[in-house]
């Protein structure tokens, strides 16, 4: 009783570890606090950082792939898939575990684990992310 005691005292002093909601209270309509945000009106809680070794969505280099298997063989969710007619793998993201293991073993680094954590989509065939260097290009534009 008395352990438990001092890790509630810990807690309680702890600073939290989960993104604060954005805003004090729940607004009435998204969009119109959105447009305030941007005239300056309202403030927005900055997110929490990710931390450095955070496992998001994989990113496949399909210049990289030499099409070996080595992650579709490893993968524990049978989450990889090879696309024999388009000669590239497939990745399921409501199966995958995120365990990095296809990261691991790939020889030639084709796959990478990104810092992207928001991967709920109306779009069934979403898998991959495009690789860092093209989303760069793509933001620049």
């Amino acid at each position: 009783m008395l352990g438990m005691a001092k890790e509630l005292l810990k807690q309680l002093f702890r600073s939290t570890a989960t993104n604060k909601f954005p805003v004090k209270y729940a607004p009435k309509s998204a969009t119109k606090l959105l447009e305030k945000v941007e005239k300056g009106e309202a403030k927005i809680n900055p997110p929490v950082p990710v931390p450095q070794r955070f496992r998001g969505r994989l990113s496949y280099d399909r210049k990289k792939c030499i099409m070996c298997r080595q992650c579709v063989k490893v993968c524990p969710a049978a989450a990889l898939e090879v696309d024999e007619k388009n000669n590239r793998i497939k990745h399921y993201v409501a199966r995958c575990t995120f365990c990095a293991q296809c990261v691991d073993i790939c020889p030639t680094k084709a796959l990478e684990m990104t810092h992207e954590f928001l991967l709920s989509s109306y779009d069934k065939k979403q898998g991959f992310a495009l690789p860092e260097k093209k989303q760069e290009k793509k933001k620049e534009k």
